[in-house]
C-alpha cells in the first residue's frame, strides 16, 4: 500500500465522525462539554435597572447644582425594592444591586454628597443615566447567547446560569480504549530487565484524550501474541468504545502483530503507511462502530499522530464545531534541510521577538524516541513534502501543542 499524503489520512480518519448523540447534563458536570442545540436566554438580565453604585436615587434635574438638598425618603438594597417613588426634591438610599426606583433617573455616589439626618446636600451634580444599569444591559430573554458546537468554558457555565438554565444538553463523551503491545514495554516504577523500556506512550495519550473531554479506558499492554493482542481488541469493542487506539506493533516486523490481528478481527482497513514523519507507520480503520486508529510504538510518534488525528477525531464526535489545528506563521530561527517526499512535523520551541515576531527554533535532534526534547518542544514546525532547504528568518508555519 503507498504511503498516504496525510491530509488524505485525516479525511479518512474523520469521514462518518458524527457527533454521538445527545445527553442532558447538570451545570456543574457540563465543563468542556459540547453543545448540541443554541441555548437562548430565559430571562432578561438586569431584569429591571439597577444601581451599579452605593448613594442615592435621584431625579438628576433636582440634584443638577452642587449645594442642592434633598429629603431622603426610603432604602433600596439588592433584593429590597422600594415600594414607592421618588418626587420632586426626594432621594433614595441605594445600595449597589438595588432596582432605582420609579422617578429616579440617577444615581450620586455616597461620596459626592453629604447626610445630615434625613436630608442629603450635593456635592457633585447628577448626570442622568449615570451609574445605573438598564434592564437588559447585559442581555434580553430570547438572546442566543451560547451556541450548538461550543465547548463550555468556566464562564459560559456562569452565563448559562445567570440565563436560567440548570441543564444543558451535550454530545456524550467520547470513549477511547488505549491497547499498548510489545513485550519489552513495563510499568514505570518498574526496574527494567535486559532489552526492556519503561511504557511511557499510555499516560500521553490518555491526558490528551481527557484534555479533549474524552473518557478514557485502559486495556493495559497486550503481549507480542496475535492471541494477546486479538483479546485486547476485542475488550475495547466490548467495552463500548468509540475509538480503539493500539499502540506498537504496527510496523512489519515479526513481532508487529496488530494489523494481522485487527485484520483476523473483521477491521476494514483504511490505510497503513502515511507520508509523514514521525509516524509514517500508522493504521486506520473500523470495526462496527468503532473507529480504530493504530499508533506507532516510539513515544514521539505515538503522540504527534494522536495530536494530528484522535484529537481532531474526538472533537468531531463531541460535536465540535472547529475540529482542526490551527496553523500559525513563524520565521525559522534556524536553517532546516530540503525534505523528501514525508511531509515533516518537527519538534520546535518558540520564541516571540519584541516586534511580536513569532520564531521557530528545531529542536537539535527529531529521532522520533527522544522524549525529552517532545517535552521540551513547544510546537510542530510543519514542513510540507519536498521543501526545498529554508534559512533562518524564512516564513514556516507551526502548530502549537498543548500546555
Amino acid at each position: 500500500m503507498a504511503l498516504m499524503p496525510v491530509s488524505d489520512a485525516l479525511a479518512a480518519v474523520l469521514a462518518g465522525a458524527d457527533p454521538l448523540p445527545e445527553e442532558t447534563v447538570s451545570l456543574d458536570n457540563a465543563y468542556h462539554r459540547v453543545l448540541t442545540r443554541d441555548v437562548v436566554a430565559r430571562r432578561t438580565q438586569p431584569p429591571q435597572a439597577m444601581s451599579a453604585m452605593d448613594g442615592y436615587a435621584v431625579r438628576a434635574a433636582d440634584a443638577a447644582t452642587i449645594g442642592s438638598t434633598l429629603a431622603v425618603i426610603g432604602e433600596v438594597a439588592a433584593g429590597r425594592p422600594f415600594a414607592g417613588s421618588v418626587g420632586a426634591g426626594e432621594a433614595v438610599r441605594i445600595f449597589t444591586g438595588g432596582v432605582v426606583p420609579d422617578g429616579a433617573d440617577a444615581v450620586v455616589i455616597q461620596e459626592d454628597t453629604v447626610a445630615d439626618g434625613k436630608r442629603i446636600t450635593i456635592k457633585e451634580a447628577a448626570i442622568s443615566g449615570r451609574h445605573i444599569r438598564p434592564a437588559g444591559v447585559d442581555f434580553r430573554k430570547g438572546d442566543v447567547l451560547l451556541r450548538k458546537g461550543s465547548r463550555l468554558t468556566e464562564r459560559d457555565l456562569a452565563l448559562a446560569a445567570g440565563m436560567n438554565h440548570p441543564h444543558l444538553a451535550v454530545s456524550r463523551r467520547p470513549k477511547i480504549a488505549i491497547l499498548a503491545t510489545g513485550d519489552e514495554l513495563v510499568m514505570p516504577g518498574t526496574t527494567p530487565g535486559h532489552g526492556q523500556i519503561v511504557y511511557s506512550n499510555g499516560y500521553a495519550l490518555h491526558a490528551l484524550a481527557r484534555s479533549e473531554g474524552a473518557e478514557t479506558i485502559d486495556l493495559g499492554i497486550a503481549a507480542d501474541t496475535l492471541e494477546a493482542t486479538t483479546a485486547g481488541i476485542r475488550r475495547a469493542r466490548a467495552s463500548g468504545a468509540d475509538v480503539l487506539i493500539t499502540t506498537g506493533g504496527a510496523s512489519v516486523g515479526d513481532h508487529d502483530l496488530v494489523q494481522q490481528a485487527l485484520r483476523d478481527e473483521a477491521v476494514a482497513m483504511a490505510f497503513w503507511k502515511i507520508a509523514m514523519r514521525p509516524g509514517k507507520p500508522m493504521m486506520h480503520g473500523r470495526l462496527g462502530a468503532m473507529a480504530v486508529i493504530g499508533l506507532p510504538g516510539n513515544p514521539v510518534s505515538s503522540y504527534v499522530c494522536a495530536f494530528l488525528f484522535m484529537v481532531p477525531l474526538i472533537r468531531a464526535l463531541s460535536g465540535r464545531a472547529a475540529i482542526h489545528h490551527h496553523r500559525e506563521r513563524a520565521v525559522l530561527g534556524r536553517d532546516v534541510g530540503a525534505n523528501d517526499q514525508r511531509e515533516d512535523y518537527l519538534r520546535a520551541r518558540l520564541e516571540q521577538r519584541d516586534d511580536g515576531t513569532l520564531v521557530a527554533l528545531p529542536v537539535s535532534h527529531q529521532d522520533s524516541s527522544l522524549l525529552a526534547n517532545l517535552a521540551a518542544a513547544q510546537a510542530l514546525l510543519v514542513r510540507a513534502p519536498f521543501a526545498p532547504k529554508a534559512e533562518a528568518g524564512s516564513p514556516c508555519e507551526v502548530l502549537r501543542l498543548p500546555v
